[in-house]
């Protein structure tokens, strides 16, 4: 087992200082020319990562106890039951470093925490967190194993997800516990923009409505969710009899009207993968216009507060989730459309997140066992302030392996 040792911290350190220096421009929105992350400073941070989940992997208790974060000053995770919306993260994780490594010892621990999921189709399957929870774990198990067994659950966690589908508002019910305690008939939030991948993959699999579904979703999202300043709501209320939009409103930012800075990712990220499913421009165009808007509001090192419109900035919790889920994004927008211009932009942009992010500021190495540090989950019920959440763990891998399939001349979104 490779665990983490001061010898290795200065390697990393070093190698984060070359990494951030080597894209580094003029400024902090990636406009300008850059060079390439070089690919041995993408293996090193991958090394990390394998070394980090081999620690962890070696107190977790079973394979129902999925981490979830850590508390300030805990070496291990703390963890939940697989009904929590991020139970999918672990093995996806894990599925991510079997991938890099090729190792069969992590490959098994990936199919042991991928597999007891499964009673989720049973205990919980009315959950729009459905693709979060098995298009990570059973979906990168699928793409790397080809086990038919997988591709079962697959499909039978998309016929759970289109339940919450209203035809009449053309979109995912998220909280149906919201519909009588907060009033909103139909609510749709923008974290459901990622669930779509789950649809879009069972429509090329024999579910050929799905792919509708996905698309109707999409541009109702596109229609109500973004203000005129391609900021994005978190929460869209919809009457659930007429389908018409009645408000716009937050549960995790500040202020209805502030742009809570993972809802924006989720929104990079979910019209980007709706433009690689269905090649439409309006899609492009919506991932490009709510990038744009994220990557002009930035501060110096590339990693949000988990709110751009915070009363307290600096004094605000910064979000390293945000950055992460932001960089994988960006790599696949990079590869979109005819603008060289904006594809080096975010490609440039992406390597500057990745590069702070890698530094010796956000990556947790001997402190604990997640991958990164300062992640803020939800300010306004104040848990999971400033601290490792495993979210940010799946998507910071994710960037560094699809970096280094750009790297490597191949398709950034292994499919």
């Amino acid at each position: 087992m490779k665990l983490f040792s001061k010898r290795n911290g200065a390697v990393l350190l070093a190698a984060a200082c070359m990494l951030f220096s080597a894209c580094s421009g003029n400024n902090s929105t990636g406009t300008t020319s850059s060079e390439n992350i070089n690919p041995a400073i993408v293996t090193q941070n991958l090394e990390y990562c394998e070394a980090q989940v081999k620690k962890a992997l070696a107190v977790i208790p079973s394979y129902d106890s999925v981490p979830r974060n850590i508390t300030p000053g805990q070496q291990q995770w703390n963890y939940v039951t697989i009904n929590d919306w991020t139970s999918g993260f672990w093995p996806g994780i894990l599925w991510y470093t079997y991938e890099y490594s090729n190792d069969n010892t992590i490959k098994g621990k990936a199919e042991g925490f991928t597999e007891a999921l499964k009673p989720i189709l049973v205990q919980n399957k009315w959950d729009h967190d459905l693709g979060f929870m098995f298009y990570c774990s059973y979906g990168n198990g699928y793409r790397l194993t080809k086990n038919p067994a997988y591709k079962e659950v697959l499909l039978e966690a998309a016929d759970s997800l289109v339940t919450l589908y209203n035809p009449t508002v053309g979109t995912i019910l998220s909280w149906p516990g919201m519909v009588q305690k907060m009033n909103w008939p139909h609510n749709t939030i923008a974290d459901n923009m990622m669930n779509l991948e789950l649809l879009f993959w069972a429509a090329k699999n024999g579910r050929k409505d799905y792919y509708d579904m996905a698309v109707r979703h999409a541009e109702v999202t596109m229609k109500n969710h973004i203000r005129p300043d391609n900021s994005m709501y978190h929460v869209a209320v919809y009457d659930d009899k007429t389908g018409e939009f009645i408000k716009g409103v937050t549960h995790q930012g500040y202020a209805d009207n502030t742009m809570w800075a993972r809802g924006q990712t989720w929104g990079i990220y979910g019209f980007t993968l709706c433009f690689r499913e269905t090649g439409r421009e309006d899609f492009l165009e919506t991932a490009q216009k709510l990038a744009d808007r994220y990557l002009e509001r930035l501060p110096e090192d590339m990693v949000p507060y988990w709110d751009f419109d915070a009363p307290n900035i600096p004094n605000e919790p910064k979000d390293a989730s945000a950055a992460a889920i932001t960089a994988s994004a960006l790599l696949e927008l990079s590869t979109m459309g005819d603008n060289q211009q904006l594809k080096d932009k975010y490609r440039n942009a992406a390597e500057k997140m990745i590069a702070s992010l890698s530094s010796d500021k956000y990556q947790s190495r001997g402190q604990n066992n997640a991958l990164l540090l300062h992640s803020t989950g939800h300010w306004p019920n104040k848990t999971e302030l400033d601290v490792p959440i495993i979210y940010a763990d799946y998507y910071y891998i994710e960037a560094l392996l699809r970096l280094k399939r750009l790297n490597a001349g191949e398709k950034v979104a292994a499919l």
